[in-house]
């Protein structure tokens, strides 16, 4: 974008970031671009969908000291298990896969399809 005259400054337009996706200028590294925006936006995303998510933990009868409970005891037998905890972490993985590898693949062709 460079003008013939030296002394008439080049134009650049500026699309406002709340419309353009990106994030301003000089915050596209460091901690914006690891939390994926400003971290204001962020904390708000993440506490809105915490309490849309507790709602229904909590609807479900299932509280955080629970979900802890479980979390220290799969740790306890992975521990215990020794080398078995290998092979069943691989069956959980591959049985998490036969979901998400599917899904994750679907999504990617819509959203391919959708250009």
């Amino acid at each position: 974008m460079s003008n013939s005259d030296p002394y008439k400054p080049d134009t650049v337009t500026l699309t406002p970031n709340h419309l353009s996706g990106r994030s301003p200028i000089g915050q596209n590294d460091g901690l914006h671009g690891f939390l994926g925006g400003s971290p204001g936006a962020v904390f708000v995303r993440l506490a809105v969908s915490s309490l849309i998510v507790g709602f229904f933990l909590v609807w479900l009868d299932i509280h955080p000291y629970q979900i802890l409970n479980i979390l220290q005891r799969f740790a306890q037998r992975l521990w215990d298990m020794g080398f078995d905890a290998v092979r069943e972490v691989g069956q959980y993985v591959l049985a998490g896969a036969a979901i998400v590898i599917p899904v994750w693949f679907l999504s990617r062709l819509l959203k391919f399809g959708g250009r």
